[in-house]
Parts: C-alpha cells; structure tokens; sequence
C-alpha cells in the first residue's frame, strides 16, 4: 500500500484579473505533481472565487496561497493583507459558495490585522477517485427457482390480469 507524503506549497501574488488564471494553473500543476488530480476543479475553482473576491473589494492586493496535504485532507489558505476587506459583507457571496463545494472552511485572523480564508477537501493519496458513480457490476449468484405449479393450499383465483399478463 503506498502511503501519502505530507506536502506543502506555498506562493505570494498581487492580485490582478490576468494573474487569477495563473494562479489557476499553477495550482492545478502542484496538485498534479501530488497525484491529486481529482482536487483539481473543487481547489482552482475555490481559489479563484477567493482571489476575483479579493480583487475586487480589497485595496491591498498582496496575498499569500497555501496547500497543505496531510493524505487525506487537502487545505488551501488563501491569506489577505487587506484590514479594511469584510468577510461577513464583501466575501459573503463568495463564502456561501466555498462552504458549498468544499468538506471545510473558515476564516481566521491573523496577529498583523490580517484574514485567512481557509478550506479543505478530503481525498486518499494515489487513488483516482471517478467523478461520477459507476454502476455496480452484475455479480451471479445461485437463485431458487419458482415453482410453476400453483401448491394445492394456495387460491388459485388469479388476480385480474395479473397471472395472464406473466406468462
């Protein structure tokens, strides 16, 4: 059984509209890297939520980026330098969305004045989970089979249609 690594990734960036995407993309290529490619889509998704939101309503653009992998949990924390930016009115939207498509979330602050806005994903290491639920396999198994006599003790009246529309 191959067990997982614990990883850390970690990256400072203005924010600005060009640099959402690549951000994006720098993400997606760690998480690969980790053999997390089923985070891909909930982690960059999340991320650019958090960095359009900052971009928007914060005044200073500086933030940090974090990926934390435990082998089980993937948290990413996305940290603003910005005292004046309100997650319970300027993020609320962008909150509400992140506490739906993740396991986790929260945001803390820090000794400086400044927000962490935190979530998690839960995945096991090098296993590539299907996004969509396969169907289950048909298995044999021995079955009775049914009598085709109808036993003396039993009615044998047939309810209307029934016993005719079987045969």
């Amino acid at each position: 059984m191959k067990t997982a690594v614990p990883c850390y990734y970690h990256l400072d960036v203005d924010v600005s509209p060009e640099r959402v995407g690549q951000v994006g993309r720098i993400l997606a290529a760690h998480l690969r890297l980790w053999d997390l490619e089923v985070l891909v889509e909930p982690v960059c998704r999340g991320a650019e939520l958090l960095l359009r939101a900052i971009d928007e309503h914060a005044t200073d653009k500086h933030t940090s980026i974090e990926l934390w992998w435990n082998g089980q949990h993937l948290i990413t924390a996305i940290g603003d330098n910005d005292r004046d930016l309100r997650p319970d009115q300027d993020l609320r939207a962008c909150l509400a969305r992140i506490a739906a498509m993740s396991d986790g979330w929260g945001c803390c602050a820090t000794d400086t004045g400044s927000k962490v806005i935190w979530f998690s994903q839960r995945a096991r290491s090098g296993e590539r989970v299907p996004r969509v639920p396969t169907t289950p396999a048909p298995r044999l198994r021995e079955t009775l089979q049914l009598p085709r006599e109808v036993p003396a003790a039993l009615p044998t009246r047939p309810t209307q249609g029934v016993l005719e529309d079987a045969r």
